[in-house]
């Protein structure tokens, strides 16, 4: 059984906190191994094994809390577990509550875990391109600040999501890009391979915004899940492979 892919932020040094990879679980076929998504057609029981096994990675996290992500901007504060059949649709979360797990579900958007130590705050986010343009960050972050945090004193890091070079769009998604955001939108796109299309970068953008909002103290990691199937899950390299389904990786975050 091979060890579990665990990645830790610089940022977020004095917090419990984890970036969960694809290998270390129980399911297999197009799920192996640590795949955590409840509304994957995955075994049930695969999935929760797989998330009592995330969960242990955080020493001092007695309970997971995910949220039924639905790509929009809705953050929600949370101070108790909830049973995965109840999750609230919301995109991101945030605590005070010590051992309670926040939890992110991904497979190419981008996972942003925050914490304002100094507070004793932590929030959690999905970032896939909707959610970041929608203000799903700035959501957290206002959150955060409702529960005691400082934002200047909020550290961010941005965990595994597909990197510029795997992310190619089409002139469609640069207009309603566009459209939506206020401002400038060329520091994120670049040529593409093909004509009409252009490379996305999610995770500056991500990390714009959260400079933008701001956060001090923002670590991108750099961490493309596309071209990796070994260690990371990918929802856009599943859809080229044509495969009927795809796993989600599982990053969270924790007070002591």
């Amino acid at each position: 059984m091979s060890a579990p892919t665990i990645v830790r932020a610089a940022a977020l040094a004095n917090v419990s906190h984890a970036f969960l990879g694809r290998p270390g679980g129980v399911s297999t076929g197009i799920y192996a191994s640590l795949n955590v998504g409840i509304g994957s057609e995955d075994d049930p029981t695969a999935v929760r094994e797989n998330r009592r096994r995330g969960l242990a990675t955080l020493p001092g996290a007695d309970a997971l809390l995910t949220v039924r992500q639905v790509h929009g901007a809705r953050a929600v504060a949370v101070g108790a577990p909830i049973a995965d059949k109840d999750r609230v649709e919301a995109d991101a979360m945030v605590t005070r509550t010590p051992g309670l797990a926040l939890g992110i579900l991904t497979a190419d958007c981008a996972p942003v875990l925050l914490a304002d130590a100094r507070a004793g705050v932590i929030g959690a986010a999905h970032a896939g391109w909707k959610g970041a343009l929608g203000g799903v960050l700035e959501a957290v972050v206002a959150c955060m600040e409702e529960f005691g945090a400082d934002r200047s004193c909020i550290a961010a890091a941005i965990g595994p999501c597909i990197a510029q070079a795997s992310y190619e769009v089409t002139d469609a998604f640069l207009q309603t890009f566009a459209t939506t955001h206020l401002g400038p939108v060329a520091p994120w796109f670049a040529p593409g391979t093909r004509p009409g299309h252009h490379q996305f970068a999610l995770e500056a953008f991500v990390a714009d915004r959260l400079r933008a909002a701001g956060i001090a103290v923002v670590e991108p990691l750099g961490l493309d899940t596309y071209p990796d199937p070994a260690r990371w899950f990918s929802y856009r390299r599943a859809t080229h492979a044509r495969e009927r389904d795809y796993g989600r990786q599982l990053s969270l975050i924790a007070l002591r």
